[in-house]
């Protein structure tokens, strides 16, 4: 008789195949940031040059970041539609938002957020750290960090102290909005809303979800464009205005494709954001947010910081109207949650505020200045 051929063990061979792939695509990733690192040390002293690259590592890497708050749970509900369908949705409004704004404010994009103290002059020069602040975004996004790309993007711009405090101060203010304005509409709702939601969503919600994500997308290209256009001049040329719109364009086509990237797995974590109900609310709540604070001023804020606020503040109203063996394993399953996206974004703002101190002398000047006089 012939010898039986030994059982192969699938899953541990699947295994080791995902381990070598992802192996394979962290060193991909890594060679791809060195590339970048590169370019922006021979670009950085040539402004004409280094303007174009730094807005092309801003681009991607502010909205593959900033993807989590405003597609993200619009790609965790359509996960069964195809990815080019999103992505001309998005990319169609996207076109016409910054056009709009192109048009009524003389080739300003950013619907006048950089005309603030601090960001108000077009760049003329650029340092290495500067054009380094979207691939140390880009890092951090690939480790799943949600951080801000506000903090990240604009602090190594500003010449003042007061101006990071002020986008501090405003980013700080819009988390607790956020947090607590969410946990009483889901405290109050929670229950009443599991009860309307038990059913198979009808067909009529992807409608409603459709355009209140379409809203809420086309509010954070008004508070977040400056945070992708800062690298280029206050106003555009039409060929400046139309490689702008084209290459975010393509961009958004690449992440959609992607279905979000790791970062996505922030939104995916969460309760219930694959039920096209639930992102709905959570969309149209968030924009909600986003319009009052938007014309609160003219002065940038993060808007991760208040997006984290509202998906905090919702987590924990929802563990605590659970029934009693369940609640305490899912607060603490929540405050967990919380504290990590939390202390992700406090790393992000500390990375940039380092950046602004290393790269501007004046703020070095003005915190000195300000620690003396404390003592």
């Amino acid at each position: 008789m012939g010898k039986k051929n030994p059982k192969v063990n699938t899953s541990k061979l699947t295994f080791m195949y995902k381990f070598f792939d992802a192996g394979k695509k962290e060193k991909n990733f890594l060679a791809l940031i060195l590339i970048f690192i590169l370019v922006s040390f021979l670009a950085y002293p040539y402004p004409h040059i280094a303007m174009w690259v730094g807005f092309m590592l801003a681009g991607y890497s502010a909205i593959a970041n900033d993807s989590i708050q405003t597609i993200g749970t619009f790609i965790a509900s359509n996960t069964q539609r195809k990815w080019y369908h999103l992505w001309l949705f998005m990319g169609l409004i996207f076109i016409i938002t910054v056009t709009i704004s192109y048009i009524k404010f003389d080739g300003d994009v950013t619907y006048q957020r950089l005309t603030s103290k601090g960001f108000a002059e077009s760049p003329s020069e650029f340092s290495f750290l500067q054009l380094s602040a979207p691939i140390i975004l880009l890092i951090l996004t690939r480790m799943r960090m949600p951080v801000s790309t506000t903090f990240l993007l604009l602090n190594v711009f500003t010449t003042s102290a007061s101006t990071i405090i002020g986008v501090t101060w405003k980013s700080v203010s819009g988390y607790v909005l956020a947090f607590f304005t969410a946990f009483f509409i889901w405290l109050l709702l929670s229950t009443v809303l599991k009860k309307l939601f038990k059913n198979k969503p009808k067909s009529h919600w992807i409608y409603i979800q459709w355009i209140t994500s379409g809203l809420l997308w086309s509010v954070w290209i008004m508070q977040d464009a400056a945070n992708i256009a800062i690298f280029l001049p206050r106003s555009l040329s039409l060929t400046q205005f139309l490689v702008f719109t084209l290459y975010i364009f393509l961009g958004l086509g690449l992440l959609f494709y992607l279905k979000g990237d790791k970062i996505q797995k922030i939104v995916n974590e969460k309760s219930d954001v694959t039920d096209v109900r639930s992102a709905t609310i959570i969309d149209f709540v968030y924009c909600i947010l986003l319009y009052y604070k938007l014309f609160e001023s003219t002065l940038p804020m993060s808007t991760t910081w208040l997006f984290i606020g509202l998906l905090g503040g919702r987590e924990v109203a929802i563990n605590l109207t659970k029934s009693k063996s369940k609640r305490q394993k899912g607060i603490s399953k929540a405050f967990t949650m919380i504290g990590k996206d939390f202390l992700f974004a406090m790393i992000g703002l500390l990375v940039s505020i380092i950046l602004a101190l290393s790269i501007n002398q004046e703020i070095r000047r003005e915190v000195y200045s300000t620690i003396g006089s404390w003592f």
